[in-house]
């Protein structure tokens, strides 16, 4: 179980980067900025323990991010609810608190050097297989993280994890739930049925023009149309600006050199070490001795990779002969890392001291990356250029812009100015339109604003996403207004067919039911309404030739009785109506439930229901909290 728990620590890393998808910052804008005021009060305390602003600041970020990389490319942060999202994620914090207090408590801890496993074997954090600091940093930036935060994000998350493994781990199923289940699931049902459909029953309705009428009158006030505008606007988008840039080979050589001055050589080396550890066992003396005595042999030529295998007390490395890949300066604890960085390719350090015990360390090779040339980075320093360039007059042209609209008493001086089109919208509601432009909330916001529609004026410009920004106007302003009687008859006459169709066919089936229930044969009732009797036999709950409605219905049925059907109807997809007779139920002998059956199942509950023990534990353990939230 041990092992397992260690196992399921090392794909939190891959799931919590997955959490952590990757949005450019600037889709936010300013308005996703949460203050930070220094000296406030926490915004929560759990038994006493701090959750800080900014601790919540980064996951509320982090949050947003990832609703917003869910809901596609032209995701509006303004929809976002923030105050729902901010106590959303102060609730997730809470009950990480509670949950790292309980593992604190039962004795569970992440090591240091169990981290430094996670990091350096993340794919997300490697380049060609190997570990790369660089890229480490890289992916940490993009999601709002420094590796001081990260390490702490990941300590909090592995003991949790550790935790529910453990729960995972211990639940069980006895023998006669385990059958009793396995019996439930493969039960197999025998049915006769026939359809009563839809469409034969709408075809003999009839709806009178007063029927009509009387609908209207009794909900006059939903037959209204909604308070609708049409817009004009002008927009600025970046990718449009960068399209005309032409990059000079003197401003790519200049980028170049920008890009070698802040370059920095980086070093990694790839090391294998043997660690001995201090325990309760072992103190630090007898440690230190068992490490010397080890080197003495590698001295003399003993295999280091043999020795790791069987005497390194680290079970991450150790069975692949100390190994810990290629790694750069920032990975492992300080005198790890110092001890590394001063051998040479081949030497073995002597016993190194840290709070794992005594190491023995291999340096095997060292790797230094050098800068790209400048014919390689060509098509990089280009698209680098563009986009400063398309960025400085973006802005520029954004300021301009906002000038000259605040100024205009429309769109065609600014228009004119900054040569962009007048485009004209289809009318929409509050509810927003189809295209990018009139589904963005700010637009919405402002085009329905009294500002707009009652003066007449230009918005301000308004941003739809980190490289396109519009200014609208209100072309015209649609009135909600009552609808006439001649223009929502046919709606309403529709709606009371339908409505009367699924009356009659209620009553139809609520009929035959009766009948069934009396005695007469279901095989009769089909013929006399026209309809082919369906049998089945053998169906399960996985069958797929069965309507979906009609399989669910089938195994809500009770038992048939003293050789007596259970009859039901249920309603289907088209509208229609299925009278069902349930005529048998088959169980599976326990004999004859294979053990690969079992096991599967049995490993199935049982995770099931660690997963329920362990919810309940979450519970309880909030409930049992002391919770200030401020």
């Amino acid at each position: 179980m041990l092992q397992s728990i260690r196992d399921n620590s090392q794909s939190i890393v891959a799931k919590i980067i997955v959490g952590l998808i990757i949005v450019t910052f600037a889709l936010f804008g300013v308005e996703s900025l949460i203050g930070l005021a220094s000296g406030s009060k926490a915004p929560a305390s759990v038994n006493g323990e701090d959750i800080g602003e900014q601790e919540l600041f980064r996951a509320v970020e982090l949050q947003r991010r990832q609703i917003l990389s869910q809901m596609g490319e032209n995701a509006d942060p303004a929809s976002l609810d923030d105050n729902m999202i901010r106590s959303m994620v102060l609730d997730n914090l809470v009950e990480q608190s509670v949950l790292v207090q309980s593992a604190r408590e039962q004795g569970m801890a992440v090591s240091p050097q169990m981290i430094d496993r996670s990091i350096v074997t993340t794919p997300e954090f490697q380049i060609d297989g190997s570990f790369d600091r660089s890229q480490f940093e890289a992916v940490l930036r993009t999601v709002g993280l420094t590796p001081l935060t990260y390490r702490d994000y990941l300590r909090k998350e592995t003991l949790i994890q550790q935790e529910r493994t453990g729960y995972s781990l211990s639940a069980f199923v006895t023998d006669s739930q385990l059958e009793a289940l396995m019996k439930l699931d493969r039960q197999t049902r025998d049915l006769s049925y026939f359809e009563l459909p839809a469409a034969a029953v709408r075809a003999g309705v009839e709806v009178s023009r007063d029927e009509v009428s009387q609908r209207y009158e009794s909900e006059k006030s939903i037959y209204r149309t909604e308070e609708q505008v049409k817009i004009e606007y002008v927009m600025l988008d970046r990718s449009e600006l960068a399209r005309d840039i032409e990059v000079t080979d003197d401003e790519l050589q200049g980028q170049y050199q920008q890009t070698l001055a802040g370059f920095e050589a980086q070093e990694q080396r790839q090391a294998a070490h043997i660690l001995i550890e201090i325990n309760d066992d072992r103190d630090a003396e007898a440690a230190l001795n068992e490490a010397r005595a080890l080197k003495q042999q590698l001295d003399e030529g003993a295999d280091f990779a043999e020795l790791a295998r069987e005497h390194s007390e680290d079970p991450g490395s150790a069975p692949a002969g100390g190994e810990l890949g290629l790694n750069g300066r920032g990975v492992f604890v300080a005198p790890f890392e110092d001890a590394l960085f001063s051998l040479n390719e081949g030497e073995v350090s002597v016993p190194v001291k840290t709070e794992f015990g005594y190491h023995l360390i291999k340096l095997e090779r060292v790797e230094t990356t050098e800068p790209p040339s400048f014919e390689e980075s060509k098509p990089e320093l280009r698209q680098q250029v563009v986009d400063q360039q398309a960025e400085g007059r973006y802005v520029e042209l954004l300021e301009q812009l906002a000038d000259l609209s605040f100024s205009s008493g429309n769109l065609d001086e600014p228009a004119e100015a900054l040569q962009l089109s007048i485009q004209t919208s289809e009318p929409f509601s509050r509810a927003g339109g189809s295209d990018v432009v009139t589904a963005n909330s700010r637009v919405i916001d402002a085009a329905f604003s009294d500002e707009l529609i009652r003066d007449g004026v230009n918005s301000l410009p308004i941003e739809l996403d980190a490289g396109r920004s519009v200014v609208i106007r209100v072309k015209e302003h649609l009135e909600p207004r009552q609808l006439e009687l001649d223009e929502v008859a046919e709606e309403i006459r529709q709606e009371l067919i339908e409505e009367k169709t699924a009356q009659r066919l209620d009553e139809q089936a609520t009929e035959l039911l009766g009948r069934l229930r009396q005695g007469e044969s279901i095989d009769t009732l089909a013929q006399e309404q026209g309809q082919a009797l369906v049998e089945q036999a053998g169906v399960n709950r996985n069958s797929q030739d069965l309507a979906p409605a009609i399989r669910s219905e089938l195994f809500r049925l009770p038992r048939p009785q003293d050789a007596a059907a259970s009859f039901g109807a249920v309603e289907l997809a088209s509208g229609g109506r299925a009278i069902m007779a349930l005529t048998a139920v088959s169980e599976p002998e326990a004999e004859a439930l294979g053990d690969d059956e079992k096991r599967a199942m049995r490993g199935f509950l049982a995770s099931r229901q660690g997963q329920q023990d362990y919810q309940d534990l979450v519970r309880a353990l909030k409930n049992a909290a002391e919770i200030e939230i401020n």
